[in-house]
This record gives C-alpha cells, sequence and structure tokens, in this order.
C-alpha cells in the first residue's frame, strides 16, 4: 500500500493508522515523512517530487492499495488557487492522470484500490437528502474544479475496472493535536495561534457561513474504513462530516474561550472586519454534511466532538509556547 502525500497533516494521519497494521506500507511525501514508533507495518519512506516525470509510477510501483492525499495550496488558505496556475493542476489534477497511467501500464498490482481526497466545497453545496434530488456539482473555484475532475477520472477508470477507485469529499479539517500543529495551515489552527497570542479574532460578512469541522484523526479513520469496506464504496464520490453545524462566528467565540481557560487570561475579541482581497465565492456558502451514506456503507462516524477537539489542539499549541512546561489553568495537565 501507499499513501501519497504521506508528510501533510492528513497524510500523516492517515500513515499513522495504516502503520498499526500488518502488512507493507510505502509512505510518500514532498517533505521527510514522519513514521509511528514501533510501526506494525514494515514501512518504507520514499521522499519525492511527484512532478517529477515518472516519479508517480516509481513510487506506486507494486501497489495494490493507493491512497492520494498531494493538493496544492497557495495563498492563506488551502482552497485558494488561481485560475490558470499550471503548477497547481498539475499537482491537484495531473498526478491522479499519473496513477492511474501507471496502473494502466502494469506498474501496480492489478485493479488496486484508489482513494482520493476531494473536498465537500467541489459541489459548492452540500447535496440535498431525498433520493434522487441532488443538485448538479458546481465547482465554483480552481481548486474546486481541479478535484472534481480528478473525481471524475477515478470514477470513469473504475467504470472501466482499471482500478477500484473511490473519493472522499472531506468537510473542514482541523488538527485535533495529536500531530505537529505545524502541519496545520488551516482557519482553526491559525485563530487558534492568534489567540493565545493575545491578538482578536476578525471574520468576514458576519461569520454567517456555516461548516463542518472534522478533526484529522476522524477524518484518518475514514480513509481506513473506506479500505476496509472497498466492495461497498468503490465507485462513487462520499461526503464525509460530523453533521454538525457550526458558524464561523461560533467557532471563533469557541476558540477565544478555549484558550482563555488554556491560559487563565481574558479571552480575546472577535471582531468583524472587511473581507481580505483573497476572499472567495465559498466563504459565504454553508458546507455541512447533510446525509450519512458513507456511515451507512462503512459504519464510519466521527468519535470527536468539537469542543473536544479544539481543547486536544489547544493543549498542543500551549505545550509549543515558551515556557511551556508551567501548569497552565484550566487544562489539569502539565505542558
Amino acid at each position: 500500500m501507499t499513501v501519497l502525500g504521506a508528510s501533510g497533516l492528513l497524510g500523516t494521519a492517515v500513515s499513522r493508522q495504516l502503520a498499526s497494521r500488518p502488512g507493507r506500507l510505502r509512505l510518500v511525501g514532498r517533505r521527510p515523512v514522519t513514521v509511528p514508533e514501533q510501526p506494525v507495518a514494515d514501512v518504507e519512506e520514499l521522499t519525492l517530487d511527484l512532478t517529477r516525470p515518472g516519479a508517480v509510477a516509481e513510487a506506486v510501483a507494486g501497489s495494490d492499495a493507493v491512497v492520494h492525499l498531494v493538493a496544492h495550496t497557495g495563498g492563506p488558505g488551502t482552497w485558494r488557487v488561481a485560475d490558470g496556475d499550471t503548477l497547481a493542476e498539475r499537482v491537484n489534477l495531473g498526478l491522479v492522470h499519473d496513477v492511474l497511467d501507471a496502473v494502466r501500464a502494469g506498474r501496480t498490482a492489478p485493479q488496486p484500490a484508489l482513494l482520493f481526497a476531494g473536498s465537500v466545497s467541489q459541489a459548492a453545496r452540500m447535496p440535498a437528502t431525498g433520493a434522487g434530488d441532488t443538485p448538479p456539482d458546481q465547482p465554483p473555484t480552481a481548486y474546486d474544479r481541479h478535484k472534481l475532475a480528478a473525481e471524475r477520472a477515478i470514477e470513469a477508470a473504475t467504470a472501466e475496472g482499471i482500478v477500484r477507485g473511490s473519493t472522499l469529499r472531506l468537510s473542514t479539517l482541523y488538527s485535533q493535536g495529536t500531530d505537529s500543529t505545524d502541519l496545520d495551515r488551516g482557519v482553526v489552527s491559525s485563530m487558534m495561534r492568534r489567540a493565545f497570542a493575545g491578538e482578536p479574532l476578525t471574520l468576514w460578512n458576519g461569520g454567517r457561513a456555516k461548516r463542518d469541522f472534522l478533526g484529522v484523526d476522524d477524518a484518518a479513520a475514514a480513509f481506513t474504513a473506506a479500505l476496509d469496506g472497498l466492495d461497498a464504496v468503490s465507485g462513487r464520490h462520499w461526503d464525509i462530516g460530523t453533521g454538525e453545524r457550526t458558524s464561523v462566528a461560533e467557532l471563533f467565540t469557541y476558540i477565544a474561550e478555549t484558550v482563555a481557560r488554556h491560559t487563565g487570561k481574558p479571552q480575546v475579541a472577535v471582531e468583524e472586519t472587511d473581507p481580505a482581497e483573497y476572499a472567495m465565492p465559498t466563504d459565504e456558502i454553508d458546507f455541512v454534511l447533510t446525509e450519512s451514506g458513507f456511515r451507512q456503507a462503512t459504519g464510519w462516524r466521527a468519535q470527536v466532538p468539537l469542543s473536544e477537539g479544539l481543547d486536544g489542539l489547544a493543549a498542543a499549541v500551549a505545550h509549543q509556547l515558551p515556557g511551556a512546561a508551567r501548569q497552565l489553568p484550566g487544562t489539569g495537565n502539565r505542558v
């Protein structure tokens, strides 16, 4: 089995879970990967620039399963990719075609599993819950269009019998503090750091947009559940989330409250400001899981509520602060 993008936030979490299982596991990253201590799996580490010609074929050689977690990120948020960004298209879409080309060339085991990390934002809105009334996908950004095109290529290859593929469209991810918080450049981690620095948390448009915040460890468990239930999930995409609706304003308030408990200092302010120049259409759209098809197919469900995940992240961020060996108020732990 091969994990592409194993050095990132999600890749590190997925790798940790897969390393606890017997078998051969190849972890491929642009940067050195983190291998858990005393893994059960026979782990091979491979540092590669996957955009180099032939690199993907080298990475997936002999694999009976490929977990594709690579994404090109740009700007202040992971989804903010400009139209015409050829490198972003090469990474977000081209590498999927490279995997499929490697399979067709016989570089992998026959008909390998192929799991791809997509995003709920590909649809621009969450699908409806009633049977047969799911609206068509309307990807609003270049990043979403790349992801959707890659997803469709995998579904086409699955229909051809080339791979057994599936896309997991992930809700908004955040680190639960299990791994290094330096891996997380998302909004939750960014605002958590600002709160620890005593800076106000600024939001746009009243922070009305609602999101489904999914802890990365729960997301990683969804990939292992998909591998275990491959026959049930192959050939289509699945929306992955908690089903919990949290507005951006509520999130920022929760972060301010959580950090105040960990520091014993007054809560930082949550303030509205004008949208930044890099604001995107998706900033004002709700993305919340509204159906549980993946849960019904695999038995997976998110285990960590947002309050618990934020507390774990706050403890991890606090541990990195100067003088972190002291007892912080409200944590009950030495950090």
